[in-house]
């Protein structure tokens, strides 16, 4: 039985409800001093919303959603009208300013848009680039991608979620962590009394990030455009996957988030669902060795590992040089945390690198034991589980391309770059052991008359 398509009311009422609750969320965050789990209360009414209304209107509930999603249309790729995109964004920014009034009458104040102290106008309007980049980018790929069309997948409203933990903690301390055009207006529309103006840069920059999103877009799925899949869009989807992780890193550790291994996470899974289908997700060298050691992956090759390895690297680096320009010339070295010896870094980093490489072998490689929806949040869960566990012996890395990364970073201040050596032969040293587990593991792939009846 055919379903009819939702009607225009029920879309812009959709976009309406979607973005009230999302900047209520935000407003009553803020002033109610939830400093902690404020980006995970924000992560989880987008998320639950994009559920909620996602097949009424497509759950932009965000500007700057809306307009990637034009601009994709108009490059002739998938996306919206730009009547459809006006309308949206009016809807969205009228119910901005709606929910803004209600948390000010709910607390009896507002709160002002702008910079955090010691950041000025650039710093904060590249943490909103980047990030509305990021969360861009992730919704064109993982709910507007031609793919998703006979895929159907399941985790798209999480990945678009998580973005949103992983800009929170790091960025949010630099610009408050708007990333939304609908939000930077209701914020000061609601604080004018108080200054009114910063609205303008913040709009600017998160739109500058959606168009970027939408370039990215179209270079990484160039057959969604007309055009044919490439080895540049691997390696683009490596260098990127990389650059967003590190960037993540980086930020949260300057800003000493109290979340710092759940928004690492969170960077990782949701960049995972956005290219592994492209690249394959590694985004670190650790990985790549683990795979082609493994002996599963026919396309991945010697020289394709390498090439992977050197884009991994230049994405750490970038990304490191980037978060110590946001934060003005600072840096934190690599080694050992205060109070820790290398011993137990040397156990720590192998012990913990192997864990996620061996998982992301089980969850995405095994024909056995693949998983098809949960593959990116439990490869993230690692960096999770890592974090937490030895970020007070070692600052749980593991990864190579982000030690580097911050090795590189941290000469600028005087470090010391062998740190970075050291770690990444202990990181590749778990990469390896858990491709020799793996192949003890899993030593019988399944043959094709099960994958038929698991297909079928």
């Amino acid at each position: 039985m055919a379903v009819s398509a939702p009607s225009l009311t029920a879309k812009l009422v959709s976009e309406f409800v979607g973005t009230f609750l999302l900047v209520l969320t935000v407003g009553c965050n803020v002033l109610g001093s939830t400093s902690t789990w404020g980006g995970v209360s924000i992560a989880f009414v987008l998320m639950v919303s994009i559920y909620a209304m996602g097949a009424i209107s497509g759950a932009n509930f965000n500007p700057a959603v809306s307009v990637t999603l034009g601009i994709s249309k108009s490059m002739g790729g998938p996306g919206l009208d730009w009547k459809t995109v006006g309308q949206y964004s009016a809807v969205q920014t009228l119910a901005g300013i709606s929910a803004a009034v209600c948390y000010c009458l709910l607390y009896g104040r507002s709160f002002n848009l702008t910079p955090s102290e010691g950041f000025g106008w650039l710093n904060a309007g590249l943490c909103e680039t980047l990030y509305t980049f990021v969360l861009t980018f992730v919704v064109l790929n993982v709910a507007a991608a031609r793919k998703n069309a006979i895929e159907r997948n399941e985790y798209y409203g999480m990945a678009i979620g998580l973005v949103i933990i992983a800009g929170a903690y790091g960025a949010g301390a630099v610009s408050g962590g708007c990333f939304n055009p609908a939000v930077a207006l209701a914020v000061d529309v609601s604080s004018a009394a108080r200054g009114f103006g910063w609205c303008v840069p913040y709009v600017l920059f998160e739109l500058a990030g959606a168009a970027a999103a939408s370039a990215l877009f179209k270079l990484v799925r160039p057959e969604d455009f007309g055009g044919e899949r490439s080895g540049q869009a691997e390696l683009l989807s490596e260098f990127l996957g990389t650059f967003v992780l590190v960037l993540t890193v980086g930020l949260n550790v300057l800003a000493k988030s109290p979340a710092g291994a759940l928004s690492i996470a969170a960077a990782l899974t949701a960049m995972i669902y956005a290219v592994g289908d492209v690249s394959g997700a590694h985004f670190n060298p650790a990985v790549t060795l683990a795979i082609l050691a493994s002996g599963r992956s026919a396309q991945l090759t010697p020289v394709k590992a390498s090439m992977y390895v050197a884009a991994q690297i230049c994405g750490g680096i970038v990304a490191a040089a980037m978060y110590t320009f946001i934060y003005v010339g600072q840096t934190f070295p690599l080694g050992p945390v205060a109070g820790s010896t290398w011993s137990q870094v040397v156990v720590a980093e192998a012990i913990f690198t192997f864990l996620l490489s061996f998982v992301v072998l089980c969850v995405a490689v095994s024909s056995r034991t693949k998983s098809s929806q949960m593959f990116g949040l439990l490869i993230g869960s690692c960096v999770t589980v890592g974090g937490f566990a030895i970020g007070g012996i070692s600052g749980g890395s593991l990864n190579p391309a982000v030690s580097v990364g911050i090795a590189s970073a941290n000469l600028l201040n005087g470090g010391l770059f062998y740190t970075a050596l050291i770690y990444s032969a202990l990181e590749l040293t778990g990469g390896a052991i858990a491709a020799g587990v793996f192949r003890l593991t899993h030593d019988v792939d399944l043959d094709s008359a099960e994958k038929e009846k698991l297909v079928a």
